[in-house]
C-alpha cells in the first residue's frame, strides 16, 4: 500500500508569500526600466527601450560598469588563488593547524562592511598610498575571500584525501596530485565560490564607496551619484543590465569550469 503524504495548505502560502517577498523587487525594478515617464513609476504607464539606450549614451555608466567587470573578475580570481590552497591547507592539515586560521579568513565578513572599507582606505590607500585601482582590487578580493575559504572548504569536507595519497603514492608529484586529482573533485565548491564572490564583488558598495577616487569608480557608486541629480528609470535600466550579465556569467562560469574539469 502506498503512503501519499499531502501538504498543508498554510505551508504552501507561506511558500508562496516568501517567492513573492523575493521576486517583487525584481518585477518592480523591470517594469520600471521600461517606462516611457521621465520617472520611476510601477506599474510602467507605456513601454520603452529609451533607457537602456539611453546607458551606453552616458560615458560614466560605460567606463564605470568596465572597471566594475574588470574588479570583480580581477578579485575573484584573486581570491579563489589564494583561498583554494587556504581551504585545502585547513582541511587536510586541520589537526596539525590552530583551530583560530579558520576563522582569520571569514573576519572580512564579520566585521561591518563601512567600518572594513574604511579600514581599507586607511591602511590601503592613505598608509601604503597605492592607486586608487590596486586598492580597489585589494579591497573586493579581501572582501570575497571569505565565500572562496568557506564554500571550497565544504566542499573538500566530503573529499576522501586517501585518494591523493594514493596517487602520490604511486609517483604522482603533489601539484600534478592537486590539480587532476583533488581539483576535479570539488569543482562544484570552486564554481560556487567563484559565483558568490563575482556577485559580491560586482554589487558592493560600502567598500567601494572608500576606496574610489578622482577619475575610477565602479558601476553601484555611478548609480548612486545618478539618482542625486536625476532619478529617471535609466537606474532601472542599469540594474536590469547588471542582474543579466550576472545571470549570463554565472551561467558561462557553470559551463566553462564544468567542461574544463570534465575532460582533465
Amino acid at each position: 500500500m502506498i503512503m501519499t503524504r499531502t501538504v498543508h495548505p498554510a505551508l504552501i502560502a507561506f511558500t508562496v508569500c516568501v517567492f513573492l517577498f523575493l521576486l517583487a523587487p525584481l518585477v518592480i525594478i523591470i517594469g520600471a526600466a521600461f517606462s516611457d515617464t521621465t520617472y520611476l513609476t510601477f506599474p510602467p504607464q507605456g513601454l520603452t527601450l529609451h533607457w537602456f539606450s539611453n546607458i551606453f549614451q552616458i560615458e560614466a555608466f560605460r567606463t564605470t560598469a568596465i572597471t566594475s567587470l574588470e574588479l570583480a573578475f580581477l578579485g575573484t580570481a584573486l581570491s579563489l588563488l589564494i583561498g583554494i590552497p587556504a581551504a585545502y591547507a585547513i582541511s587536510r592539515y586541520r589537526v596539525e593547524l590552530p583551530r583560530w586560521l579558520s576563522t582569520l579568513f571569514v573576519l572580512p565578513i564579520l566585521v561591518p562592511e563601512i567600518v572594513f572599507g574604511f579600514s581599507l582606505m586607511k591602511s590601503i590607500t592613505i598608509g601604503l598610498g597605492l592607486p586608487i585601482f590596486p586598492s580597489l582590487l585589494i579591497g573586493h578580493a579581501l572582501l570575497v575571500l571569505p565565500y572562496s575559504v568557506r564554500v571550497v572548504s565544504a566542499s573538500l569536507a566530503s573529499f576522501d584525501f586517501s585518494v591523493e595519497e594514493a596517487a602520490i603514492s604511486l609517483g604522482c608529484p603533489p601539484l600534478k596530485t592537486f590539480l587532476t586529482v583533488v581539483l576535479p573533485n570539488i569543482r562544484a565548491g570552486v564554481i560556487a565560490a567563484f559565483i558568490l564572490a563575482f556577485i559580491t564583488s560586482i554589487n558592493d558598495v560600502s567598500v567601494s564607496v572608500f576606496l574610489t577616487g578622482p577619475g575610477i569608480s565602479t558601476l553601484p557608486i555611478q548609480i548612486l551619484a545618478h539618482m542625486e541629480q536625476f532619478f529617471d528609470p535609466t537606474i532601472a535600466s542599469v540594474s536590469v543590465l547588471l542582474m543579466f550579465v550576472t545571470v549570463a556569467v554565472m551561467a558561462i562560469v557553470e559551463a566553462t569550469l564544468g567542461l574544463t574539469f570534465l575532460t582533465k
